[in-house]
């Protein structure tokens, strides 16, 4: 298959680097000294003590690369908006776009079927341009389960866990699902295709809603903020005016509060990404994860009282951290 990964950072780098030794012929859209990085040496991953290396094309002009089978959009998901014309470029008629990012991606209400059936949403889609210039047709969702970092330019570090959950929106099994779920198996990622798929975006953006803000607001690693008493109490209260919103929409939550809390703790002394960026200066994927939840809830008329008071700290952390045009 011809893949390009659109923002190949750690998530990125993890997914390209094993679908390109698969055989695979990956392009990465990069930049900076990771892009030259990984021109001059290779792609490098490492995983299970050793370090894999992928000889790819590697650019910042999508336009070089041509029409795609497959774009793997795994930036942080914030940036989206600012490259949807980049993204178009490797569009042609039967590329399929696998929204590999944090938070509810910008189909996510395209022929679902609740009270927001057809919304587009400012905080992750200002405008809607990515409904218009990327399509809803095109998507296949896909959930970030695994964990990786960024150590140095061109060098990714494997952390935890290789699950994909992917899955068309309306929950077919069709040709292109069931061919990147193969390509995906034969890199050694796990891809179980979900009917539900919209369910495990959800899922994810339960714990995201909570633990990111709160891991960056008190620099605390994963465990002690899943641990904590009271951060746990606070993440608790934001989940539960998050699952209110998500059953509003159709949502089915496989498991509550608690254990969801439990899992993130096990994964143990992780720092999540937004706490990383918080601490390298670069900004953070709030409106994605935090802000589309407290969009939703207005249009729904849900209180969101916790994760408002949340929401409003984070937020002025980012501008006291970067100035008051973050």
């Amino acid at each position: 298959m011809k893949i390009c990964v659109f923002g190949a950072g750690a998530i990125g780098g993890f997914i390209g680097v094993l679908l390109a030794r698969a055989g695979n012929e990956v392009s990465f859209v990069a930049r900076g000294a990771h892009l030259a990085a990984m021109r001059s040496h290779g792609a490098r991953l490492l995983i299970e003590g050793q370090e894999l290396v992928a000889r790819v094309r590697c650019t910042d002009d999508a336009r070089e690369l041509g029409h795609q089978d497959v774009v793997f959009i795994t930036m942080k998901a914030h940036s989206v908006p600012a490259a949807v014309d980049s993204i178009a470029s490797l569009l042609g008629p039967q590329t399929a776009i696998v929204t590999a990012v944090n938070g509810i991606p910008y189909w996510y209400f395209h022929g679902q079927g609740s009270v927001l059936d057809g919304a587009t949403l400012e905080s992750i889609d200002p405008g809607g341009r990515q409904m218009r210039l990327l399509g809803p047709q095109r998507a296949i969702g896909c959930v970030l389960n695994p964990a990786a970092d960024l150590v140095a330019p061109g060098l990714v570090r494997h952390v935890h866990g290789r699950k994909f959950p992917i899955g068309e929106p309306g929950g077919e099994r069709t040709p292109r699902v069931e061919q990147l779920h193969q390509a995906m198996q034969e890199a050694g990622l796990e891809a179980p295709i979900r009917a539900d798929i919209r369910d495990e975006i959800w899922l994810k953006l339960w714990g995201n809603l909570c633990l990111s803000p709160v891991s960056a607001l008190t620099h605390a690693t994963l465990d002690r903020v899943a641990t904590d008493p009271a951060t746990r109490a606070v993440c608790r209260a934001m989940m539960l005016e998050g699952q209110r919103i998500g059953e509003r929409i159709g949502v089915k939550f496989r498991v509550d509060a608690d254990r969801r809390l439990d899992g993130a703790a096990a994964i143990g002394a992780h720092k999540i990404s937004m706490l990383v960026d918080l601490e390298t200066g670069r900004p953070m994927e709030i409106d994605p994860i935090v802000t589309v939840v407290q969009e939703i809830g207005r249009r729904l008329q849900i209180a969101t009282p916790t994760i408002d008071v949340v929401a409003a700290l984070i937020k002025l952390r980012q501008r006291t951290a970067f100035g008051d045009s973050a």
